[in-house]
This record gives C-alpha cells, sequence and structure tokens, in this order.
C-alpha cells in the first residue's frame, strides 16, 4: 500500500527567490521602531512622488557604502525627523528579506525607546504614533508589514 505524501507548506508554494543582477541589485536599508513611553511607534507616510507613496512606513534609509546600519539610522533620523539617536540607545528587533521587483530588499530592523528631540515631519512625509490595536489600520509596504508580528510581541 503506498503511502500517502502530505501537501507542501504554504511556505514552499508562496516564496520564489528571484536572482540578484546587475538589472536588480541587492539593498541595504535599515528602519528603527521608535516606542514612546505610552507603547506607541512612529510611523511615517511616504510623500507623493516616491514609490509607494501614500503608504505608512518604519523611518530609515539606505545604507550608505562604509557605513554601519546604526550610522544610517543615526544619519536618516536626524535628516528625516531632526532627532538625535546614540548608536547605544538601538536594539536589533528583526530582519527583513524581500524580493520587490527591481530589487531585493535586506532591512535590519531596530528598537529604540530613547532618543533626543521630538519627530517632526522634515522630508514632507506624514507622521502617526501607533497603539498596537490600530497597527493594522495602515497601509504598509509589504517589507514593513512583516515587522508588525515581532513588534507586536514587543510592546
Amino acid at each position: 500500500m503506498a503511502k500517502s505524501v502530505p501537501p507542501l507548506p504554504s511556505c514552499f508554494l508562496n516564496n520564489p527567490l528571484l536572482p540578484l543582477s546587475a538589472e536588480r541589485p541587492m539593498v541595504l536599508v535599515a528602519a528603527a521602531v521608535l516606542i514612546d513611553n505610552e507603547n506607541r511607534f512612529l510611523l511615517a507616510q511616504r510623500p507623493a512622488g516616491k514609490s509607494m507613496e501614500g503608504l505608512w512606513e518604519f523611518p530609515g534609509g539606505k545604507v550608505h557604502t562604509n557605513e554601519l546600519p546604526e550610522e544610517a539610522l543615526v544619519r536618516e533620523l536626524k535628516e528625516e525627523l531632526d532627532i538625535t539617536l546614540a548608536p547605544g540607545c538601538l536594539f536589533p528587533m528583526t530582519f527583513v528579506s524581500y524580493p520587490y521587483p527591481k530589487f531585493h530588499l535586506l532591512m535590519p530592523i531596530y528598537g529604540c525607546r530613547a532618543w533626543q528631540g521630538t519627530p517632526e515631519p522634515k522630508e514632507g512625509q506624514s507622521l502617526a504614533w501607533v497603539t498596537k490595536a490600530e497597527s493594522r489600520k495602515f497601509s504598509m509596504p509589504p517589507a514593513d508589514e512583516k515587522i508588525l508580528p515581532s513588534l507586536l510581541e514587543l510592546i
């Protein structure tokens, strides 16, 4: 009697890896989850004219050549939000590896509960402090959505 073969889990079927190439590079972007004293986290809405405009994301940005992810976050959050971060206040949370059509995103995610200044939008973006209960009401890029499970366990 032949044994039946169990069906493949969905992770085998729904996660194709697309090869990297000069036309489809890997992009390293660092993101921060800023968590305030009320356990809310900060999201920034991508401004008009940028790819994925109108979607809400965790603040951060591209890591430059010869730059550490923590250095990129200190630089990006000063530029984008006019806040000062100390690398020692960042703690690793998770990472995301996501195959967008034109590039592969590798994104280390850092949590942060201490910074200097009040986040202010400096690049035309809107900002929102979000509670755990509100987290699913914000449309996010697919890579940022993957951060939520780790974040919601933390707060």
